[in-house]
């Protein structure tokens, strides 16, 4: 009787850090050096927001996310509406409709029941807002102490939109890069709503469905839109330090195109922090094919939500699977993943 080979581990770090949970390099070593050899075997292909299911016939996008933001409430969203808001924008990017969701609730004991409801309220104005519907759930209740209040898992399972596929592979040299919107709104708004750092700043969570966005693009661009992705966890750079590697090409940004708020940009001066590496709840990335993006762009701008959308760079042969910043004044800086946690517990 043949055996499968057993799977080979490149994880070697002794324990789990609060980085491998960051979105950066470090959970990208944890997914393909521990997970994907264990549980997807040898090749699993590149990594994505949603996997892609044939069932008798049937194509489905599904994904699953957990939520373990800190503070639960913070200006512009709370957990529950980031936990519909997250898993639909994961089905979104992948190009697809959110159908249905089934959430899990693990609970502390001594939670005041008004925190529960309220958040059981927002992820139900969330779902009727983004046109999706909550099949189903489970709740957990742990001792005193062990969950910091509440953490929010779900899955989710979407409709595959016709005329579109997904995928790096269909990157090309001297497509455009997309970005919906202002950059690091939610990771700063959760900085200042911990009380982390003594600056104030109108400012809130962009948490919002962007399926409406979604949705529009693929109507004005169809098969010219080669990839996308919500740069949550990471930021803007690590989603696209990941395309560059998948894709085997160079991703080159004009850095006085990309649209960030002066309150966002004063913060991560402060503290010495990145906005491409800041998380967003509410804007997404894609690559356009040259030919579209003008069209793309103004689609997006066309649309509730997507005024500030920019085309902020392009698809490069060098250099090669890199992310390179370009300045106004011609110099250029190497951008790579997120490296660590600066901002942990952001979703």
């Amino acid at each position: 009787m043949a055996t499968t080979p057993a799977a080979k581990i490149r994880f070697r770090e002794p324990q789990i850090e609060m980085a491998h949970g960051a979105g950066g390099k470090a959970s990208r070593r944890l997914v393909e050096g521990l997970f994907a050899p264990l549980l997807f075997g040898a090749s699993p292909g590149p990594l994505a927001d949603a996997a892609h299911i044939q069932i008798n016939g049937t194509r489905i996008a599904m994904t699953t996310d957990s939520f373990v933001v800190k503070p639960l409430r913070f200006p512009g969203g709370s957990i529950g509406e980031l936990a519909i808001n997250g898993t639909v924008n994961d089905l979104a990017v992948s190009g697809a409709r959110a159908e249905a969701i089934v959430v899990t609730f693990v609970l502390e004991a001594g939670l005041l029941t008004e925190i529960l409801e309220a958040e059981v309220r927002a992820m139900g104005k969330a779902a009727e807002t983004a046109g999706v519907r909550i099949a189903g759930g489970d709740t957990k209740v742990v001792e005193h102490g062990k969950a910091d209040k509440m953490y929010i898992s779900t899955t989710g399972i979407g409709r595959l939109l016709p005329g579109i596929e997904i995928s790096p592979q269909s990157v090309r040299p001297g497509d455009k890069v997309l970005l919906s919107g202002p950059l690091g709104d939610h990771g700063i708004t959760i900085l200042l709503a911990r009380g982390d750092l003594d600056l104030e700043a109108d400012l809130s969570s962009d948490t919002r469905s962007v399926f409406p966005l979604v949705d529009r693009l693929v109507q004005a661009a169809g098969p010219g839109v080669r990839w996308m992705r919500d740069p949550t966890r990471g930021g803007v750079a690590t989603s696209l330090n990941e395309l560059a590697r998948d894709c085997g090409h160079g991703i080159v940004l004009a850095e006085e195109k990309i649209p960030i708020r002066d309150s966002v940009r004063g913060a991560c001066e402060l503290l010495g922090l990145d906005p491409l590496h800041i998380a967003n709840e509410g804007q997404f990335l894609a690559i356009v094919s040259a030919e579209l993006a003008e069209t793309a762009l103004q689609a997006l701008r066309a649309t509730a939500g997507g005024e500030e959308a920019q085309l902020i760079g392009e698809v490069r042969e060098q250099p090669e699977s890199s992310v390179l910043v370009t300045t106004l004044y011609g110099g250029g800086r190497m951008v790579d993943m997120l490296v660590g946690d600066p901002l942990p517990r952001i979703c």
